[in-house]
């Protein structure tokens, strides 16, 4: 579902975004789209990197943990559903 929503940039952010937006052959809002989307996705990867930091986890569960979000991240970009974790 696409919800249409009024935003407002800069002068500067909206030029380099339609710049990448072209250059990448997507439609201005498509780009911000996906802009957004990936900002969301580092910002909830800090915060598990963080938690599992706090919690001192041994480096073979952590990389396993790694690599099992990886494949959803890319299970999500390439237009695909999420696996189960």
């Amino acid at each position: 579902m696409t919800a249409k929503v009024t935003l407002s940039f800069t002068d500067e952010t909206i030029e380099e975004a339609r710049r990448f937006a072209k250059r990448e052959g997507l439609s201005l809002s498509a780009w911000m789209d996906q802009a957004a989307r990936e900002k969301a996705l580092r910002e909830v990867f800090t915060a598990h990197a963080a938690a599992v930091g706090r919690a001192s986890l041994d480096l073979e569960s952590a990389a396993l943990a790694d690599a099992r979000e990886a494949g959803m991240v890319n299970d999500l970009f390439s237009g695909g559903r999420p696996r189960a974790a």
